[in-house]
């Protein structure tokens, strides 16, 4: 008889994004029941089938809301107590802290907890402080904290959150790898396609394109990618930028004139949410992207795997899939200039940043292959008696 382990996110998307195809894999081992929100359009319904197990919603929110938090501690509580699980393992940082307080109170032998990156690490003042405490709760209920990255594990140990013996960094590092068979430039090649996504975005065929990735957020350094931007297609013809992502206004608006330079000049050219960036990135020349903080961002891996160059901040995960002037360029954290200064040399050494993305590829087919991270959270799972 399979051992059961519960999975715990704070929406569907986490699910179905951050931890596609490893439900289904991890299944074939142990009996796995998904846990999170029910989403939009019910999309944790669409989660069960495209991982082939079953899921219970138990409503949370991103924010902090004491009221609906402790509804959906009791909630994961009852579950936990139904269920009956070996062990319950959390990802986001909001199901972390609810499911495994409640997954102790229910005495479930192994609370499991993966790290993506700190939120915290931007706040200040009283959202600091409380954060710190809750991140410290989720810790202490855990009995295992997985960072997906070794910086985490520095940072962590840093804020004095736990002790060293209860943390480990699953392979190379990251949630879930990257699956280089379909992150591939070579299956993206219907130049007719292409040929119609870029004029649709108007992008022209002997543009230097270079792409961000992800939430249109502060966090995410786009106000700095914007005053860079500005004044390199000031100084370059037939260069453009591609965002690919949508907004969050209400948890982490850009700055008017940020908003301002992405409506008013037309070398930027914005998609909104897409459910298939590889086209994206077969249209463009080079990452850019200046987080201010990660865990160990997909984007950066996704992008090598397709041959891109990339310009990444030196932050923990970025700087561990990235070594500088190798598969691209590491520079300092909201820093205008410094991106500005590596996008005019990606632009002038073009024949480098080909190279740059060549080796790329081959190093995230060699550390970060899906199966490899799998087998790995699976060996660790197998050992815990």
């Amino acid at each position: 008889m399979k051992k059961k382990i519960i999975r715990v996110t704070t929406v569907p998307l986490s699910l179905s994004g951050l931890l596609q195809g490893q439900l289904k894999f991890m299944s074939n081992y142990f009996d796995i029941v998904a846990v999170s929100s029910k989403g939009k359009d019910n999309a944790l319904a669409r989660v069960s089938g495209y991982e082939n197990v079953p899921t219970v919603a138990v409503e949370m929110t991103r924010k902090i809301t004491p009221f609906k938090d402790l509804f959906a501690v009791w909630k994961l509580y009852k579950v936990f107590k139904k269920e009956k699980p070996f062990i319950v393992h959390s990802h986001t940082p909001k199901a972390g802290t609810l499911s495994m307080l409640a997954a102790k109170l229910a005495k479930v032998p192994h609370r499991l907890h993966t790290i993506a990156g700190l939120p915290l690490v931007e706040a200040t003042g009283t959202k600091r402080f409380i954060l710190n405490i809750v991140e410290k709760i989720t810790y202490k209920c855990a009995t295992k904290i997985y960072p997906n990255s070794y910086g985490l594990v520095d940072i962590i140990l840093e804020n004095d959150f736990t002790k060293k013996d209860k943390l480990k960094v699953i392979a190379n590092g990251s949630t879930n790898g990257i699956d280089t068979s379909y992150f591939d430039p070579s299956i993206i090649n219907d130049e007719t396609k292409l040929f119609e996504l870029k004029k649709s975005l108007n992008i022209l065929e002997d543009d230097f394109v270079f792409v961000y990735t992800g939430r249109l957020v502060t966090d995410k350094g786009i106000n700095e990618l914007m005053t860079a931007f500005n004044r390199i297609s000031t100084e370059h013809e037939k260069v453009k930028l591609l965002l690919v992502g949508t907004y969050e206004n209400d948890l982490d608006p850009l700055l008017p004139e940020s908003m301002e330079i992405i409506q008013n000049n037309k070398n930027i050219a914005c998609t909104g949410w897409v459910d298939d960036v590889r086209p994206y990135f077969a249209i463009s020349n080079a990452l850019v992207f200046p987080s201010y903080r990660e865990g160990f961002p997909n984007v950066v891996m996704q992008s090598g795997a397709m041959k891109l160059p990339s310009i990444v901040t030196d932050i923990n995960g970025c700087n561990e899939i990235i070594e500088h002037e190798k598969h691209g360029l590491i520079i300092p954290v909201k820093d205008d200039e410094a991106i500005y200064e590596s996008m005019n040399y990606i632009l002038s050494n073009q024949d480098e940043a080909i190279k740059m993305g060549l080796l790329s590829r081959a190093n995230i087919v060699s550390k970060f292959e899906r199966k490899r991270v799998w087998e790995a959270l699976l060996a660790e799972y197998q050992n815990l008696n």
